[in-house]
């Protein structure tokens, strides 16, 4: 069975979807209708811009977004998932090829996401930090046991784990993580504190627009990052991607999840190879690839 994985932000890069743009008339006019939704020219950071320009919030999520869905609509025929997932901002790329939302409510959501998170970001000061060489239970009950804001965020594969929180409580963990034997538990060049409580204000914003947004039914089932588990129904994935934001991403239980269901190949949409690699880290016998048209 074949699983369709979308990446989330960090994947970007300068250049990206210059190529879908020039191949296919299809690309050409979804990119074009971007722009026009967005109110600015996406395509032009996009294409042109630097890797800077790309860092902003604002435009990294529609970035990764569109090379993904535009991807995923070129493919045609050659899109045949039997279930779907996306890390992160990801998840909104599979609810798109997955029909379960339209191309433009899906980009008007992840537009209005990247700017309740940067709004929240700025409420107070916030960070993430991957820890590296631990067990999940073991960076949970520290963060539990440090003083201030600080939860697990990402479960990517075993042993590689990203927490979030006040920077002050990520600082601290990082500390108590080292002492405890991490090999690496390191601050990472983020915003702010995603997937934690202190998206609170984020998740109270998207959640108006996801009530307003229209779900259909997917194609085929989606494993969403709060569920973990096959989810059909348009009303449950409404819910849980409401939750999406404060709640952490269970990439390593959904990929399991995913191969117990029967997945027996994983394919990459959109820009970048990390999904692959985390796949190959959750089990080294799973065929992975990217997207290419």
């Amino acid at each position: 069975m074949k699983a369709y994985i979308f990446p989330g932000q960090g994947a970007q890069f300068s250049g990206m979807g210059l190529d879908l743009y020039e191949k296919s008339p299809e690309a050409q006019k979804l990119f074009n209708q971007a722009n026009d939704i967005l109110g600015f020219s996406i395509t032009d950071i996009m294409f042109e811009g630097s890797a800077e320009d790309l860092k902003e919030t604002k435009v990294t999520q529609p970035a990764v977004f569109l090379h993904s869905v535009i991807l995923s609509k070129v493919l045609g025929n050659n899109f045949k998932p039997d279930m779907v997932a996306g890390h992160s901002l990801g998840e909104f790329s599979a609810l798109v090829a997955n029909g379960v939302l339209s191309f433009e409510d899906g980009l008007k959501l992840v537009s209005q996401r990247a700017q309740a998170m940067q709004k929240a970001c700025e409420l107070e000061p916030s960070t993430m930090a991957a820890v590296l060489g631990l067990e999940d239970e073991l960076v949970e009950s520290v963060c539990s046991e440090t003083e201030g804001i600080v939860v697990a965020a990402n479960y990517n594969c075993p042993g590689q784990l990203v927490i979030s929180g006040a920077y002050d409580a990520v600082e601290r963990a990082c500390e108590n993580l080292k002492e405890r034997g991490a090999r690496r538990a390191m601050i990472l060049p983020v915003g702010g504190a995603f997937h934690s409580p202190l998206m609170e204000p984020a998740r109270k914003d998207l959640a108006a627009a996801i009530e307003n947004s229209t779900f259909n039914k997917p194609i085929c089932p989606v494993y969403q990052n709060v569920s973990t588990f096959a989810v059909n129904d348009a009303e449950e994935i409404k819910k849980n991607l409401v939750f999406q934001l404060t709640a952490p991403v269970k990439w390593t239980q959904s990929v399991q999840n995913m191969i117990k269901d029967g997945a027996s190949e994983f394919i990459e949409v959109g820009p970048g190879k990390v999904l692959q690699g985390l796949v190959k880290k959750i089990d080294r016998g799973m065929e992975t690839s990217s997207a290419e048209i």
